[in-house]
């Protein structure tokens, strides 16, 4: 009965942080075990009573502090220095560039509608198929919740109840083995696609470019930097750079308003609710699986198919693109991590940071599948394209995703080599 209200609650459209909330309440009542309800607003609370979940609302800050103070098209020119020049340079510059916002952004919705605003528009006119434009976007979009900071890659250190810092560093390898996975495929759709040739940048203008992001990278450098040497934790870190943005933007760029922080923070509170409320009642949920033994039930049944941690990834990992299909990545991370991470660490051995970044990106092409595939479909606003007519150019940079997952599943040193 349980399992059967969830599909039908899932698929009757009702928001997913509600179906959490209403499945665990169904459950205790038809178990008759009412006296869990007086526990039941604590789990709620409890979901929340967690430092490192302070991080999101301030990593969501930094990225509409970069965007409204004129950040995020410094970055684009200074992509334009490294690849502007080669045949489909414009191509290059967008998946450069989307690495470059990767590592302040960390959400892929929020940098799919960054970067669409921007880059589909002028890779249309300067004679680029506007679909083609769109799936290069949506593409580069995959790489900021695996390129660090990342929402997902919070999350699931609160879950995990691991260092969210060595979380971060966990995902650089991989992050950079995506980025150039992607510009490879470019690269290869090139012999179908006839690219128009980028323009040469001139030493003067290369120059401007490079000393006008300067004040720019520091955002990054703050996040990174901070957290890889110690001085502070991932939460101060997006503190310390949300201040950087604002000195950046409204001191050095001069383009940051006072008029904006309304509406900034409008969009600011009503995301952070949503992810965070989220976050809330998937706190709940878990706490009723865990009552029911529900991991060790699968971790049983696991077993008695392999005893290899690479077939183990490779059969979850199956599991989670069918899931990532029809559930949101943070709502089916916060699902899943509770029930499978005990069995993987303690069944396999595997790494808890080598873990949670193969299912982070693994759940991350989610946002660029249908049926719910969110990502998709804000790359499909933006662009004015149909999401369908996006699929078919954006389809080698799923294919290359799937094969960076595998490769990560494979060797788990690419994820846990700067991990000390």
């Amino acid at each position: 009965m349980v399992p059967a209200a969830f599909f039908l609650l899932l698929l009757a459209g009702v928001p997913i942080a509600l179906v959490l909330a209403l499945t665990a309440a169904i459950y205790i009542g038809w178990s008759g075990n009412t006296l869990l309800f007086q526990s039941f607003p604590q789990q709620l609370y409890g979901g929340l009573e967690k430092y490192g979940l302070l991080a999101i609302p301030l990593f969501m800050l930094v990225g509409e502090l970069m965007n409204e103070g004129g950040i995020t098209k410094r970055l684009i020119a200074l992509a334009g220095i490294f690849v502007g020049s080669l045949k489909g340079g414009l191509a290059y510059i967008n998946l450069v560039a989307n690495m470059f916002m990767a590592s302040i952004i960390g959400s892929t919705n929020a940098q799919i509608a960054v970067m669409g605003h921007v880059m589909v528009p002028e890779m249309e006119r300067r004679g680029y198929n506007r679909e083609f434009a769109a799936a290069v976007t949506a593409a580069g979009g995959l790489m900021a919740p695996i390129i660090p900071p990342s929402m997902l890659f919070v999350i699931y250190g609160v879950l995990a109840q691991i260092s969210i810092g060595d979380m971060f560093i966990a995902g650089i390898l991989p992050g950079l083995l995506m980025g150039a996975l992607f510009i490879g495929v470019v690269a290869l759709m090139g012999f179908f696609y006839e690219y128009p040739r980028g323009d040469q940048m001139s030493r003067h203008e290369a120059w401007r470019a490079l000393l006008g992001a300067l004040p720019s990278l520091s955002i990054p450098v703050v996040i990174i930097g901070g957290i890889a040497a110690g001085i502070a934790t991932p939460t101060e870190s997006a503190a310390l750079a949300a201040v950087a943005a604002i000195v950046v933007g409204a001191s050095v760029h001069r383009e940051f308003r006072l008029s904006q922080v309304a509406a900034m923070m409008t969009r600011l509170v009503a995301n952070s609710a949503t992810v965070l409320f989220l976050v809330a009642t998937a706190n709940v949920f878990g706490w009723i699986v865990v009552y029911e033994k529900v991991p060790q039930t699968i971790a049983a049944y696991m077993q008695s198919l392999t005893n290899d941690p690479f077939v183990f990834l490779l059969l979850l990992n199956l599991l989670l693109l069918v899931v990532g299909c029809v559930i949101d990545a943070i709502a089916a991370l916060i699902l899943i991590v509770p029930i499978v991470l005990p069995i993987a660490v303690a069944a396999y051995g595997i790494d808890p940071f080598h873990f949670g970044v193969v299912i982070c990106l693994n759940l991350v092409l989610g946002l660029l599948t249908p049926p719910v595939g969110t990502g998709l479909f804000v790359a499909a606003s933006v662009s004015g394209c149909k999401a369908t007519d996006i699929v078919k150019p954006l389809a080698p940079f799923l294919l290359a995703t799937i094969l960076v997952i595998v490769l990560l599943a494979w060797q788990p040193v690419l994820t846990t080599l700067f991990i000390q």
